[in-house]
């Protein structure tokens, strides 16, 4: 049982109230980051979203190389060549022999070469979707890694909260044990209830210093001390309210989706290759050479043996047509129309996943702010029922245990509102992620309901 006369002071409650009040407002100190400052830091940090940039700036040398096929290529060449001659009759002779050429290649025609090139900007344009999609990722992980630093901080003070309540309880338990008004059961009973507080408050300790590594790791910092939500917190509505132009939009904008079109379209411009590979080429070539021959004859026989300069120009047309490659070229167009086949499945599967992904997210949101709501209404009962049990302490009615627990509640029920509210900051992202909407300017839009 319990003895009212054995309660502490008001003001000790008063005091734990501060300090949690305190506690929850120590993130917006003038040390702490804001989530802009911080995704800044990502994008130069960030190993895998600076891969996929760099993988992205490639494939832009990699177009400029397939663009070389439409232009004429030119070469330079030069030789010496010695040379001795020992004839059945006459006098034995050494030459030398210097050569040098400039020699070019056009293609008048060549299908494939067009194939390849236009393949090639297909392939730019995937890699700037991929780079897209790094992007939105990392936008993503920091929002997540900085909100839950926000809600392991929030986690941490309510089980601090939570242990000092238990530990008044400890204290009022020994008192009364002490006059003889309570049993040793009591006291037990609140020692082991203390004991699990300690674990769970280390359990917490803990968790939030692997979210602060985490978004340390992710941002390139040390200590990084993220901004509280800016109170009273109001939470941007998602628009438009209903999942089906969030699907649309999908289908019209997600970069894996526009990814997979473009694979489409690159297998069947390889189908389109391996077609041009049974047709005709048309080159033009020219050159111009000069060979200068030096030998240890004289007079005549000097110039019967070919000393001297020469020079040779020359230009012709070239045309080629494939007669029997063994089978290679039906073979490859086979190999080309199943891959194509592919490709188009793996176009579905994207529009897919695309628009199942996008449902969910949207579903998700929609009932996490339902229980922002709820949690808001639960924060006001649980405020007007500690009011009502501070008030039945004063008046004798209840007991110092009862105000604790009352406390205790209300600090939860803020705490999970919290939690609630960053889920659904983070989910709003994870949804215009998922439609192929997300931008840097949403982070900047977050960045704007944070303290200053």
């Amino acid at each position: 049982m319990s003895d009212r006369r054995a309660n502490p002071s008001r003001s000790s409650l008063t005091r734990l109230g501060l300090a949690m009040v305190l506690a929850f407002g120590a993130a917006a100190g003038a040390q702490a980051q804001s989530l802009q400052e911080l995704y800044d830091a990502a994008r130069g940090f960030d190993a895998s979203y600076l891969s996929a940039r760099s993988l992205a700036d490639s494939a832009q040398y990699k177009a400029a190389q397939a663009d070389a096929l439409a232009r004429p290529s030119v070469g330079l060449s030069t030789g010496l060549t010695g040379q001795r001659t020992e004839p059945a009759s006459g006098t034995n002779f050494n030459s030398a022999t210097l050569q040098a050429g400039v020699n070019g290649k056009y293609a008048l025609y060549n299908r494939g070469n067009s194939l390849s090139i236009e393949q090639a900007q297909r392939a730019l344009s995937v890699a700037q979707a991929d780079l897209e999609l790094a992007e939105q990722d990392l936008i993503v992980r920091v929002a997540q890694a900085y909100f839950d630093v926000l809600a392991a901080k929030d986690t941490l003070t309510t089980t601090r909260a939570a242990k000092a309540a238990i530990a008044e309880q400890l204290a009022s338990a020994k008192r009364n044990f002490e006059v003889g008004t309570a049993t040793i059961t009591d006291s037990r009973e609140a020692q082991a209830k203390f004991d699990l507080a300690t674990a769970v408050e280390l359990g917490a300790e803990n968790d939030l210093r692997v979210k602060g590594v985490t978004l340390d790791q992710l941002v390139g910092r040390v200590g990084v001390e993220p901004k509280s939500l800016a109170q009273p917190v109001a939470l941007p509505a998602v628009m438009p309210v209903n999942v089906d132009p969030w699907v649309n939009q999908a289908d019209e904008l997600h970069p894996a989706i526009r990814k997979a079109r473009l694979g489409l379209e690159v297998a069947q411009l390889e189908t389109a290759k391996s077609r041009a590979a049974d047709g005709i080429t048309v080159d033009m070539t020219g050159g111009l050479n000069v060979q200068n021959q030096h030998n240890n004859l004289s007079g005549l026989a000097n110039l019967q043996a070919g000393a001297g300069t020469a020079k040779v120009a020359n230009l012709g047309l070239s045309i080629n047509y494939p007669l029997y490659a063994g089978g290679a070229i039906q073979n490859r167009l086979k190999e080309t129309l199943a891959l194509e086949e592919k490709s188009r499945n793996d176009l579905d599967y994207a529009r897919r996943s695309v628009a199942e992904g996008t449902k969910r997210a949207f579903f998700g949101v929609q009932s996490l702010r339902a229980q922002v709501n709820a949690y808001e209404a639960a924060e006001s009962s649980s405020k007007l029922a500690l009011d009502a049990t501070q008030l039945g302490y004063k008046v004798g009615v209840r007991v110092n245990l009862d105000v604790l627990n009352a406390q205790t509640q209300l600090y939860t029920t803020q705490r999970d509102l919290a939690k609630a509210r960053y889920d659904v900051l983070v989910n709003s992202l994870k949804l215009r992620q998922a439609s192929g909407q997300l931008k840097p300017e949403d982070i900047s839009a977050v960045n704007t309901l944070l303290s200053k």
